[in-house]
């Protein structure tokens, strides 16, 4: 396994894209909704997920993603999982943003990603 990114998120996408391009992330995807960036070293990513002011920030609301090499095992990853107890909100899934998905919770209530994405992690088809 691999940790790839953190969601988190922000009700203000422009003062929080300006915030981490100037700590030296390079902005890879640019929506109205969805921020990502490329980390300064190693080949990690760093994202933020536009919210409403009215949602609460809080550790609950971030996203931890472990990247797996291929499709293949991500899902015998999560057979074994799931053989020694843990539950899963979704099993894995081809997701429209072309990665493959399984997600959980971790004990404290932090959403868990298993995925696979190949190149399409850093390099998708709307990339900026």
């Amino acid at each position: 396994m691999n940790l790839n990114q953190v969601t988190i998120k922000s009700y203000d996408l422009e003062i929080s894209k300006t915030f981490y391009q100037k700590m030296g992330f390079t902005l890879i995807v640019d929506t109205p909704h969805y921020l990502r960036f490329h980390c300064p070293q190693g080949d990690a990513t760093f994202s933020l997920s536009l919210v409403s002011k009215d949602t609460p920030l809080d550790p609950n609301g971030v996203s931890i993603y472990f990247e797996f090499p291929d499709a293949e095992q991500l899902d015998k990853k999560v057979d074994e999982m799931l053989q020694v107890g843990f539950e899963f909100m979704s099993m894995p899934q081809d997701e429209r943003w072309l990665w493959r998905e399984a997600c959980l919770l971790d004990p404290m209530g932090y959403e868990i990603i298993l995925y696979h994405a190949g190149e399409n992690r850093v390099n998708p088809p709307w990339r900026v």
